[in-house]
């Protein structure tokens, strides 16, 4: 069977550095938010060209921070609305929400399946403050576009980078990777992300000293002096261990990801067979392929003929967030290019230790098909 996402394999090459930093994590003393934290943070920082890096407890708390810590800037009020793809994982959308802000969904682009910008205008309301982008499957939205209606409408933005850890714009330069243009971006660390930990895991990165200093306090109970609390803040912190096996991967991050584009090259180039529709991919470094992720009308037929053939896929994702029961006030809505995705996408194994033979395999049997 040729796994969807060998995890063990992504992590058995790092077990002997990882039992090495077990061992100090034990004999240091200090498990929370220590200096194994803090190197991590440093890092990533450089890593994506920022300022700052503030480690927290997983993605999507990174996105509740980043909307808090603007709601007590006053940048935003309770009730705003915040523009969001509607094809996104439904997480995106629980930050909104956790947040007392309102989600407005706008379909996406069905060749890139990021938020469509030419949607974006006839959305906007005097209500409207901030737009969500999510670059979803590791692939970066149309951030110019993007970035121009922002600065036309006056809104915010701020960027849903869970999937796109070390996507550029353009070729990259020394230290210069992902988020892009000056926003707060919001990262998880789940073990399959392309830097992924043994557990749950995230950061925000920001240039914005304003917002790290807020971001800092609130993901620890809203103080940055002990028992002196400025904020109604969460318990939100990136674990001193996750943090010192994020440093350990990180190195590694950029071959990962000309691996993973390697093998989205080979799928580009030699899958033919006119009932799947291959992914868009423009060849440049905007894309860390996190997924690789296919269309097909008969999904659930080629699902199964593929486990038949020995080979694990998965679906990301197969119910749009507006018909999932806890979105029921949107459930009514429709949205035909999003359900269009839902009803059709499925994920091809993606990883840095697939091996030529294996892709070579996956691509005669898709062939075949």
């Amino acid at each position: 069977m040729i796994k969807f996402f060998d995890l063990h394999k992504v992590n058995k090459q790092y077990e002997k550095a990882f039992h090495e930093k077990l061992e100090q994590f034990m004999q240091s003393g200090w498990y929370i938010l220590g200096d194994e934290v803090q190197s991590f943070e440093n890092q990533f920082a450089a890593h994506c060209g920022t300022k700052h890096c503030i480690g927290v407890g997983n993605g999507l708390e990174a996105l509740v921070l980043i909307f808090k810590a603007y709601l007590e800037l006053g940048k935003l009020q309770k009730g705003d609305e915040v523009i969001v793809p509607a094809n996104t994982y439904i997480a995106s959308i629980l930050s909104i929400l956790q947040t007392d802000l309102v989600p407005v969904l706008v379909e996406p682009k069905l060749d890139t399946f990021n938020l469509n910008p030419d949607l974006i205008a006839a959305k906007i309301t005097s209500k409207t403050k901030a737009i969500l982008v999510v670059h979803l499957y590791g692939q970066l939205a149309d951030m110019e576009k993007i970035d121009s209606i922002a600065k036309q409408h006056n809104l915010l933005i701020i960027q849903d980078a869970a999937q796109a850890h070390g996507a550029h714009l353009s070729s990259p330069k020394s230290n210069d990777s992902s988020p892009v243009f000056n926003y707060p971006s919001a990262y998880s660390f789940y073990p399959s992300k392309n830097l992924g930990c043994l557990g749950d895991g995230g950061a925000v990165v920001t240039n914005d000293d304003e917002l790290n200093k807020i971001i800092r306090a609130l993901r620890n109970y809203g103080s940055e002096k002990k028992y002196v609390n400025d904020y109604i803040g969460i318990n939100s912190r990136l674990d001193e261990i996750q943090a010192a096996f994020l440093t350990v991967k990180l190195p590694n991050l950029a071959n990962d990801n000309q691996k993973r584009r390697q093998i989205a090259n080979r799928y580009l180039a030699e899958i033919k067979n006119d009932k799947i529709v291959l992914p868009f991919y423009d060849g440049s470094t905007n894309h860390v392929f996190h997924l690789f992720v296919i269309r097909t009308e008969k999904r659930t037929e080629l699902q199964h003929y593929l486990k038949e053939n020995g080979i694990e896929t998965m679906i990301h994702y197969p119910i749009p967030p507006h018909k999932q029961k806890a979105l029921k006030e949107f459930n009514s809505l429709s949205f035909p290019i999003t359900e269009k995705i839902h009803s059709e996408v499925l994920s091809l194994p993606m990883s840095p230790v697939l091996t030529e033979e294996e892709v070579s395999r996956i691509i005669q049997v898709l062939n075949q098909y």
